[in-house]
């Protein structure tokens, strides 16, 4: 099969785009999907980089890709929640980037559902999910989310907005309208970041939700109260400085029952117009180091989608 295939860390140049690729065989669990289109993320190119080796370990020759959406191809021993022929979208364990995958967290895909959109949906829409979880914010609290404009930022909006929560969110000032359309009320990253949160929020913010990184969790402690700030309110995914100042670093999978519900709820919402992934291009997948070289830039404005 064709594959994007790694097998050393360094920069997008070390991905080469294979024809000779094994088929991956299903185990127990598992099932093989044909991919239709894959999902990129910043996560990808940290893997490549081996900067998150402590949450994902890499065995080389390695595909990179966590997300995907495509139609199941076969099902390994003791699988019956899907079936040959079935249209899916999910978690693969073997790398998105590839005409074939493995997977043993898929959900089924709605109907009318782009294939772009459903691969586009797993990690944004787990991680927005997870965060929101761990931070607890209920309905009529305030949410700082850093970062909002982002993939998962724009998820995690959404969701947040949906369930009668207030988001304050920061990102460039080309983002803010879009940030309005998503009901946050916007402010601007830079100097004076916290001055321009409580200026949006007077009342204050009940938690932080760094989406984005870039050295603003000091903003973040100083908004709940400066030392004695509670730790648990703060949760980030992009910045590894977090152990240093007691602040969670999430970037691990929750349980997997609880992943599978979620996705398919997600995946409902969007299928009727409810929630929404702003794509920002769409390329074949023998183009995966040009897509990960614009994830690793910091200026795309949506989610990268590649299909095999």
């Amino acid at each position: 099969m064709e594959a994007t295939v790694y097998e050393e860390f360094g920069g997008p140049e070390v991905l080469r785009h294979e024809t000779g690729v094994a088929v991956p065989v299903p185990g127990p669990g598992e099932v093989r999907v044909k991919v239709a289109a894959a999902g990129v993320n910043p996560v990808d190119w940290k893997r490549r980089r081996g900067w998150v080796e402590a949450f994902y370990p890499t065995t080389f020759p390695a595909v990179p890709g966590l997300e995907f959406a495509g139609t199941v191809d076969a099902v390994g021993a003791g699988v019956t929640h899907v079936a040959v022929g079935d249209e899916v979208l999910g978690w693969t364990e073997t790398g998105a980037y590839a005409q074939y995958a493995l997977a043993g967290i898929v959900v089924p895909k709605p109907e009318g559902l782009s294939w772009e959109t459903a691969a586009s949906l797993p990690v944004a829409g787990e991680t927005a999910q997870r965060v929101l979880g761990l931070l607890g914010v209920g309905a009529g609290g305030t949410l700082f989310l850093h970062g909002a404009a982002g993939v998962v930022g724009s998820v995690a909006t959404q969701l947040a907005v949906a369930a009668g929560i207030r988001v304050v969110g920061s990102a460039s000032e080309s983002n803010h309208a879009y940030l309005r359309e998503l009901g946050a009320v916007p402010v601007a990253y830079g100097e004076g970041l916290a001055d321009r949160v409580r200026a949006a929020a007077p009342e204050g913010v009940d938690a932080v939700f760094d989406a984005a990184g870039h050295g603003v969790l000091p903003v973040a402690i100083e908004l709940l109260g400066g030392d004695a700030a509670p730790r648990e309110r703060i949760v980030t995914i992009a910045d590894t400085e977090a152990e240093r100042y007691g602040i969670v670093f999430s970037g691990l999978l929750g349980d997997p029952d609880a992943v599978r519900a979620g996705l398919a709820a997600q995946a409902a919402l969007a299928a009727e117009g409810r929630l929404t992934v702003r794509l920002a291009e769409v390329l074949p997948l023998k183009e995966a180091s040009r897509a990960q070289e614009s994830s690793e830039s910091g200026h795309v404005r949506g989610k990268l989608v590649l299909i095999p």
